[in-house]
């Protein structure tokens, strides 16, 4: 990363001349640099389930990306057999992930532009699907940056912050979600202090926000998770950004685990909590956290993973390793998107959020 900003490096992006996904294997930040050219959609589901990708918004780029690659060969002659081929793609792609809604968010974005060009020529339907999949991309950057603005307005210069797991550019097509904010403030002089929990037991906190802030110029200082409260009771913490893979409409939050405990610390010590959240990860159909799939993952992941040897039994235990909790809405101060800041009763204000949306792109 020498002499390099962060946004050099890209997380996901098509090689549609070869066929292909192409992104930096997130398994192995920091120590290795390392980027898949993903050609069949076994291997870029494998991507997605093993957090090759991760971060909502990046998992919903390549699902994008997936979804046209999925097709781009088919021989298909007529509309119903090629929609046939994709919804075959689509489903697949789907099942990687259950928890975050970006990715069921994008491939219906992909189906809904097949739909609108049925009565094209499959090759023109392959092409708006090519031109679908970028502007996920887009519009992700363009959303990016709209809630670094808004997240910014919220601190001050000279503040200290806590951030929890990565939504960072890593995990989007650019600048990030949480760390949009964090990143706007260092191009203006902030001067702002980071504080990463470390976000066991896959340590996206650690390998990966501290990996680009620090690449970015930016006072990151790395945290055990348990700690989060010990420097939030010094007075170290003015706000907390944190991003998420699904909002209820009620609020709930689903994120990264340990989201919750900050969120309840937070809430304690009177910090301001904020859920920097796309609208394309607010599900207005999910009811409240209750009904959010929460993907229970390998329990290797938590004793063995990061070491040479296992530091738990590996007989006579059980082990619990769900990927993400919910937070409470009650806990959130504030749910930021493209579109605006979002305040209790969530109920009533999200709705806003999409009428301003809709107005948007009726504009």
């Amino acid at each position: 990363m020498e002499n390099k900003s962060i946004f050099d490096l890209e997380t996901v992006y098509l090689d549609d001349d070869n066929n292909a996904v192409v992104m930096l294997d997130q398994t192995l930040v920091p120590n290795e640099i390392k980027y898949l050219n993903l050609t069949t959609q076994p291997e870029i589901w494998e991507a997605i389930y093993e957090l090759r990708v991760r971060g909502a918004p990046a998992i919903g780029i390549t699902a994008g990306y997936g979804a046209y690659l999925g097709v781009k060969p088919s021989t298909a002659g007529d509309f119903d057999t090629f929609y046939t081929e994709f919804k075959v793609v689509k489903e697949y792609l789907a099942s990687a992930r259950p928890t975050a809604v970006n990715l069921f968010w994008a491939l219906d974005k992909m189906e809904s532009c097949l739909l609108k060009n049925k009565t094209k020529s499959i090759s023109e339907i392959k092409a708006a699907l090519h031109k679908q999949a970028e502007e996920i991309k887009a519009e992700d950057i363009r959303t990016n940056k709209a809630i670094g603005e808004y997240g910014l307005s919220l601190i001050q210069p000279n503040t200290g912050v806590l951030t929890h797991c990565n939504a960072g550019s890593l995990a989007t097509g650019k600048y990030g979600t949480a760390t949009a904010p964090m990143y706007l403030g260092q191009e203006r002089g902030y001067n702002l202090k980071v504080f990463a929990d470390e976000t066991r037991p896959l340590l996206q906190g650690a390998r990966l926000t501290t990996f680009e802030l620090a690449a970015a110029g930016i006072v990151v200082t790395l945290i055990c998770d348990n700690m989060a409260a010990t420097v939030m009771k010094k007075g170290w913490i003015q706000a907390v950004f944190v991003g998420c893979d699904r909002v209820a409409a009620n609020g709930d939050t689903a994120n990264k685990i340990g989201t919750a405990g900050v969120a309840i610390l937070a809430h304690e010590y009177g910090i301001p909590f904020y859920v920097c959240a796309p609208t394309s990860t607010i599900d207005m159909n999910t009811p409240s956290g209750d009904q959010i799939e929460i993907e229970q993952r390998k329990p290797e992941e938590i004793y063995k993973k990061w070491y040479v040897k296992p530091m738990a039994p590996e007989q006579g235990v059980k082990f619990f390793n769900p990927a993400f909790d919910v937070t409470d809405a009650k806990f959130i101060t504030g749910i930021i998107t493209e579109f605006g800041i979002a305040r209790p009763p969530f109920t009533q204000t999200l709705p806003q959020i999409f009428e301003k949306k809709r107005s948007s792109e009726e504009n």
